[in-house]
């Protein structure tokens, strides 16, 4: 009976040789890819059943079932800076839709003004509905939207509902049940019951975005939960950004839920027309969708040109901080050179493991010489770089490892000068609830626990 456990032993030996080819094969992070390794190579009974439950990043097949993300061949929107078109170019060699422009853009800097657009948004729809979030509330906020969409079912509007599997537990099922049998479609891209079937479970659809009868549309990083926007002021209600939209811009976010939906209800939708340009609009936006879906890694990349093309100043709002080798030493640089290197990040998140790993980081900033502040007393979602001045990047990713390199993300660069001018003015208010970084050494016990973190941080 020696030879079945023989037998057993070396075919966990060869497939411990094929994993170990596939991460180096994946292009990841250096600090993913050690990690792996060590789990693999040090305790494989559980690195080997781990990596194959949440260790993958790209898919060819996820891919290949996912209907296009953009048009081939359209034209460049005018209206770009020079800097713009640089990081246009990288961006659109990495599978991005080309800018545009003509587009109608409103910052939406809280909760309320978000949801006031939201609903308006969805009221007033007389043909169709698409909604994609992360986590739709078990909350009044929730509630509150879900009965819009209900009603509008019921009226003739077709409305469809995406909703990510691994928070899909923490919306109403009763409210879901209304909404379907009012005439909603709903649909849960990768259930977690179905994951062996169909990816990893690692892979979480983290882009948010609405669109009403193909012309009107809202994006950015907010959940539709009550931390995030409400109808009225909500004492712990969290900082975030979204932003709402028209003009050509529209479609290329219905090209995204398109594909989306399509993956997690195999049905194909019919390809969206192109949005017309908003008569007397300039601002000018180019949509990045990232994740498993795209061959390379556009959110990554657009971060890492435009940090290092900044001459005078680089601005970071996240409320996770743990970047990847090259973002860092492009950051640590541009401080060593004296421009100006902000980091704005909560003092206390809501993921304490993201809140240990970001300290190594935040320490060879200060060093360096950048500033990084911690805003005070506020949960800080939001996701915002600005560089010089201009173009503004934001979205649903954030500066971490999970977002640049696993999760189903959508960013937006924008080149408007009246959307900047009100981003300054929020970047400002945000810095006056800020206390600088402490960058104190730290002592054994915490490097340890840090050290921990950070390993395990490209794994989570």
């Amino acid at each position: 009976m020696w030879i079945i456990p023989h037998v057993f032993s070396v075919l966990g030996f060869l497939l411990a040789v094929f994993l170990l080819s596939r991460i180096l094969r994946e292009h990841r992070p250096p600090a993913s890819t050690m990690a792996w390794l060590l789990a693999i190579v040090l305790v494989p009974y559980l690195g080997v059943p781990l990596y194959f439950l949440i260790g993958g990043r790209k898919h060819r097949r996820l891919a290949a079932r996912k209907a296009p993300l953009y048009p081939r061949g359209r034209s460049t929107g005018s209206g770009v800076t020079d800097a713009q078109h640089a990081v246009e170019r990288v961006l659109v060699t990495a599978g991005a839709p080309r800018p545009t422009s003509g587009n109608q853009l409103e910052l939406l800097a809280s909760g309320e003004a978000t949801y006031l657009r939201i609903t308006e948004m969805f009221e007033s729809a007389k043909r169709s509905i698409d909604i994609s979030t992360f986590i739709l509330g078990n909350d009044p906020s929730g509630h509150a939207v879900i009965d819009i969409l209900a009603r509008k079912a019921g009226e003739g509007v077709r409305v469809r509902l995406l909703l990510d599997g691994l928070f899909a537990f923490r919306s109403s099922r009763k409210d879901l049940a209304h909404f379907v049998k009012a005439g909603g479609r709903l649909a849960v891209f990768m259930p977690l019951l179905r994951l062996p079937f169909r990816g990893p479970a690692n892979l979480r659809n983290h882009r948010k975005l609405a669109v009403a009868d193909g012309c009107r549309a809202w994006a950015g990083g907010m959940n539709v939960a009550h931390e995030y926007l409400g109808p009225d002021v909500f004492k712990e209600r969290w900082i975030d950004l979204a932003v709402g939209l028209e003009g050509p811009v529209v479609a290329d976010l219905l090209r995204v839920f398109a594909s989306d939906w399509a993956y997690a209800t195999r049905e194909v939708l019919e390809p969206p027309a192109d949005t017309p340009r908003v008569p007397d609009a300039d601002p000018a936006m180019q949509l990045v969708p990232c994740g498993p879906d795209v061959p390379l890694d556009p959110l990554s990349d657009a971060l890492f040109s435009l940090v290092s093309q900044a001459r005078r100043r680089v601005c970071i709002v996240t409320p996770y901080f743990v970047p990847d080798d090259a973002l860092q030493r492009a950051l640590v640089l541009q401080a060593r050179m004296g421009r100006e290197v902000l980091v704005l990040l909560p003092a206390v998140s809501n993921h304490g493991l993201a809140d240990v790993a970001r300290r190594p980081y935040v320490r060879e900033l200060v060093a360096a010489g950048a500033r990084v502040m911690l805003v005070q007393d506020h949960m800080v979602h939001a996701k915002f770089v600005l560089v010089d001045d201009g173009p503004l990047l934001l979205g649903s990713a954030n500066v971490d490892l999970r977002s640049l390199y696993l999760n189903f993300e959508l960013g937006m660069l924008v080149q408007d000068a009246a959307t900047l001018a009100r981003a300054e003015r929020w970047l400002a208010n945000l810095e006056r609830m800020s206390l600088p970084a402490d960058a104190k050494p730290a002592g054994l016990s915490a490097a340890w626990l840090e050290d921990g973190a950070r390993l395990l941080a490209p794994m989570l």
